[in-house]
């Protein structure tokens, strides 16, 4: 087979610094030939939960699964360079060497396909935001309009972000993220082990673990802190103050981004942290990145590149879909660049690209347009991403300005849509995200599909609702069992009175409330002090008017 070297480096790398300044290539393989792994044997590669995750779905372990022939691996390695990381989905390695000679005797080895600069080493940190075309500003206002009273959590100023896509429907229901793995991809978590917004993940071992593919360790809480703030939109959870759309759920934290340098490297290791997303179980990928130009021009990518097949990271995206995850990427914040369109990941075809919007639900300037150069939808979807409510490294509110937190706002809400359904498949948590969207029978390329209400997506999967009377009344019903307390929402077109009465399973009352019901909007009840309960079976019944509905209600002692 031919050898083709691509070593298109930048006019200044090879002239008068290659010989000193270690660089990245790509080595790209022809097969997984001669490998020790096997199908039949994938819990060699795979965790427990990914093979359950894949089995749940019906979804067969194939040959992008084997991990890359060790054997080529080591071949390569004997040439005198440094393997910086290994692809299995995207079958290659990410090699480090400041003497090109050494890409000759890689070129020459029969199961190498080519080898291509992807990167130069430099150290730093960087500064994100200027990067990504971020900016922030501290919180100014009051407290946003959810009240402890009314809602299960008490969200402080994060309040409006989540209710304007039905994370606290959802919350309401007991739907928090319990249970459920994701993975955020970013540029580094800096202070995520010591900022009290994260508290909690440490208390309830929520943080899983943690990767870093730029440095090849597992230290990530000394680096750029944008992956911090994403963090906080999901995860964050100080009552009163903020609290995210999945604060129940358990993180994995992986850095891929090199902040100081932008340079197509980070696209293959996103490619290395979303297989290892797979491996160790995720249910989801976060991705706030995205890649269109870069400080080698020669890497930049074209609008006709966002087809959804091109891009290593988009061809990764997609990858992770075919696994059974949800990804979910920003779509970019070029809206009002010369570019203008989404980025890669956000163009592949299988996953949730997240624009942004304000509190009113207009998208932000900034927020990236689709549609892709193939003429898909995008966004899929869009969430509050201008003047989101995010945490400084100082422990302050702050606002940010970034498709960046629009992404993880909707992500830890779809985390607690798919833990209220686990039996559904990635896809069809996907495609009900869309059809939720508030444009999705005449989508745009500003806002795709519109903001999704996750509360009504929630009602199309279940099949617990109530709708007595053509539709103008719909009960959904919370988490059940039960523990300490219970939450149902319902929805009226009128303002009335409605009565909720909880018995045992003798018939005697042990609960009775009036509630008032506003109308066109969901109303959402906590009933409180049922820790009391002894343990066993109970019924909860509505009346509205002439409708009556009754539900049976399991309560179990809380842990």
């Amino acid at each position: 087979m031919k050898k083709i070297l691509l070593a298109a480096l930048c006019a200044f790398t090879l002239s008068e610094v290659a010989a000193q300044t270690p660089m990245k290539y790509w080595v790209q393989f022809t097969d997984k030939g001669n490998n020790p792994y096997s199908l039949s044997n994938p819990s060699a590669y795979l965790s427990s939960r990914a093979l359950q995750r894949r089995a749940n779905q019906g979804i067969a372990i194939d040959s992008l699964d084997l991990p890359v022939t060790p054997m080529y691996v080591a071949g390569v390695a004997a040439t005198g360079v440094t393997v910086h990381a290994q692809s299995k989905w995207l079958n290659g390695v990410v090699i480090i060497t400041s003497d090109t000679n050494d890409l000759n005797a890689i070129a020459a080895l029969p199961y190498v396909v080519s080898t291509g600069f992807v990167g130069a080493r430099l150290d730093g940190d960087g500064m994100f935001e200027d990067k990504h075309n971020e900016t922030f500003a501290p919180y100014v206002g009051n407290r946003a309009t959810g009240t402890v009273e009314s809602t299960m959590l008490n969200y402080g100023t994060a309040f409006d972000q989540a209710n304007q896509i039905g994370a606290v429907c959802l919350h309401n229901a007991g739907y928090t993220g319990s249970g459920m793995v994701i993975a955020v991809i970013d540029a580094g978590f800096r202070d995520v082990d010591i900022h009290p917004v994260f508290d909690s993940l440490h208390a309830y071992n929520r943080i899983l673990g943690t990767w870093d593919f730029v440095a090849g360790d597992t230290s990530v809480y000394e680096d750029n802190s944008h992956g911090a703030m994403v963090l906080s939109c999901m995860g964050g959870n100080i009552p009163g103050t903020i609290v995210g759309t999945a604060p129940h759920a358990q993180y994995w934290l992986l850095r891929s981004e090199e902040a100081a340098t932008e340079f197509i490297v980070e696209e293959y290791l996103w490619s290395c942290a979303a297989e290892y997303a797979d491996s160790v179980g995720a249910d989801l990928i976060n991705s706030s990145l995205g890649y269109t130009t870069f400080d080698d021009p020669a890497q930049n990518h074209t609008y006709a590149d966002m087809n959804g097949d091109i891009a290593p990271c988009t061809r990764a995206a997609d990858y992770a879909a075919s696994r059974g995850i949800v990804v979910v990427n920003s779509a970019g914040n070029s809206g009002s660049s010369s570019w203008f369109y989404i980025g890669a990941p956000a163009d592949a075809d299988s996953i949730l690209a997240v624009g942004a919007v304000n509190v009113s639900g207009t998208i932000a300037g900034f927020s990236s347009h689709g549609p892709t150069s193939d003429n898909r939808v995008k966004p899929d979807a869009c969430a509050r991403g201008e003047n989101c409510v995010i945490v400084d490294l100082g422990g302050t509110i702050q606002t940010g300005n970034g498709t960046s937190f629009a992404s993880p706002v909707l992500c830890g809400a779809v985390a607690c849509l798919w833990q209220a359904h686990p039996s559904m498949s990635n896809m069809t948590i996907v495609n009900t995200v869309r059809q939720a969207g508030s444009m999705y029978a005449n989508p745009d390329s500003a806002y795709g599909y519109g903001i999704p209400d996750l509360c009504a997506a929630n009602l199309a999967l279940s099949g617990s609702t109530f709708a007595p009377s053509g539709n103008d009344e719909i009960v959904q019903l919370g988490a059940n069992p039960f523990d300490e307390n219970y939450s149902f929402t319902f929805y009226s077109q009128r303002d009335q009175q409605i009565s909720m009465q909880i018995t045992d399973i003798n018939g005697q009352l042990i609960l009775s409330q009036q509630m008032f019901a506003a109308g066109n909007s969901m109303n959402y009840y906590t009933i409180s002090q049922l820790n009391s309960l002894a343990d066993g079976m109970y019924f909860l019944t509505i009346v509205s008017g002439p409708n009556v509905f009754t539900e049976k209600l399991v309560k179990v002692e809380s842990e």
